[in-house]
């Protein structure tokens, strides 16, 4: 529905690991907190292991740097699904890359798929792979 760029508070070898594309957002989502959002459950493993600290921690939080009306709009979407009023909405991250020397992560506002929805997009799945094996034999 909307989507933000926001930049992350990152450590030096998170960084260098990122530019080498070591790093997931696989599983991870947003949470707001306060007037600060973080990120979190993105892993993003030290660029050399035995350089970085014998206590860094690839999955922690990572917080996002956004203005405070993006705050706010994130804060009202993130309120509105948690009550059940506004339907699912949840925060997820699309991507992460360089712009210039700053890392960003592209972030969007979307909504949950229902029961039947994933029903349907199970069953076109099916379909279109039924209709590929019939194709491949012929």
């Amino acid at each position: 529905m909307d989507k933000f760029d926001a930049g992350v508070e990152l450590f030096g070898f998170e960084v260098k690991s990122l530019r080498a594309k070591l790093g997931s957002l696989e599983g991870s989502h947003i949470t707001v907190r306060g007037d600060e959002a973080f990120l979190i459950g993105a892993s993003i493993p030290a660029f050399q292991p035995k350089n970085s600290p014998a206590d860094y921690e690839p999955t922690r939080n990572r917080r996002l740097l956004l203005t405070k009306q993006e705050i706010e709009k994130l804060n009202t979407v993130e309120t509105r699904s948690g009550s059940g009023g506004g339907g699912n909405l949840t925060i997820v991250p699309i991507s992460v890359y360089n712009s210039g020397r700053f890392i960003k992560v592209k972030i969007a506002i979307a909504r949950g798929k229902k029961k039947f929805d994933k029903r349907e997009t199970i069953k076109r799945r099916d379909t279109e792979r039924d209709i590929g094996r019939e194709f491949k034999d012929r």
